[in-house]
């Protein structure tokens, strides 16, 4: 890749992707509340979308962190612990692993989502597109495991990428784009594609990852019921004890015409 395109892609483009990022979803957020959603069709066709969306989803977010943390820890953090060459092993078989079953995840739901009629009527171009950008991210991550186990030194990526998103975000500008001049075509490309879908974010489905429901895994277990008020007095209805049954109350009965 030429230095005015190395430069473009790896030193510029990651601050327009990432302001149209943060801007975008807070812009759409405020002005376009009622898409914020992830649009389930589940109810066309669920099994495949089960087995689809779990593997998909476990896939991707082991993949999301794995990326965040080993990209955005700095190296004298961990290297008390494990040495680059053994993290880099470890990041080339986890992350294979959990690519693999996010793949297959990936096409199961593109597969569902192109060739069942009923539910690409109800697809927008924008549901489509990013699936199928996501799945060709997918492919290139692991076209780029074999690059990665051919090196002699197998660390030298994984160190250059780091200190490129390192030095990126905390706007080290100077030198940052030459990180990544030099590392084979798969690596470089799914730099891009990243930064792409950084870029679509706002304007897909994908905003509906800011609204995932962390906290309902901490939340106490209650129990809605409904009960009768005979003298409609608008009182609100109080939880039941253990055990205890729902008060059965009369209702008057309607004058015959």
């Amino acid at each position: 890749m030429s230095g005015y395109f190395n430069t473009f892609f790896f030193g510029i483009f990651p601050y327009i992707a990432l302001a149209v990022f943060v801007v975008g979803s807070i812009i759409r957020f405020d002005r376009e509340p009622y898409s914020w959603r992830a649009q389930s069709s589940q109810f066309l066709r669920r099994k495949q979308l089960i087995w689809g969306s779990v593997l998909f989803h476990a896939g991707i977010l082991f993949l999301f962190f794995g990326h965040f943390i080993g990209l955005l820890t700095p190296h004298f953090f961990y290297s008390y612990v494990i040495t680059a060459e053994n993290k880099a092993m470890l990041a080339i078989v986890a992350g294979g692993t959990a690519g693999v079953a996010c793949f297959i995840g990936l096409t199961m739901l593109l597969h569902r989502r192109l060739f069942d009629s009923r539910i690409r009527k109800t697809s927008t171009v924008m549901d489509i597109a990013i699936l199928i950008i996501l799945w060709l991210q997918l492919s290139l991550g692991l076209i780029s495991v074999p690059y990665s186990l051919s090196h002699d030194d197998k660390s030298e990526v994984m160190l250059r990428a780091s200190e490129w998103a390192q030095r990126t975000l905390t706007f080290r500008i100077d030198g940052t784009a030459d990180l990544i001049q030099g590392l084979e075509w798969p690596y470089q490309v799914h730099i891009i594609l990243g930064l792409f879908i950084f870029l679509l974010f706002p304007f897909s489905r994908l905003v509906h990852i800011w609204s995932a429901p962390i906290w309902y895994l901490g939340r106490r277990g209650y129990q809605v019921v409904r009960t009768a008020n005979p003298d409609h007095s608008g009182g609100q209805a109080q939880r039941p004890s253990p055990g205890s049954r729902p008060a059965e109350t009369s209702r008057p009965t309607q004058p015959a015409e």
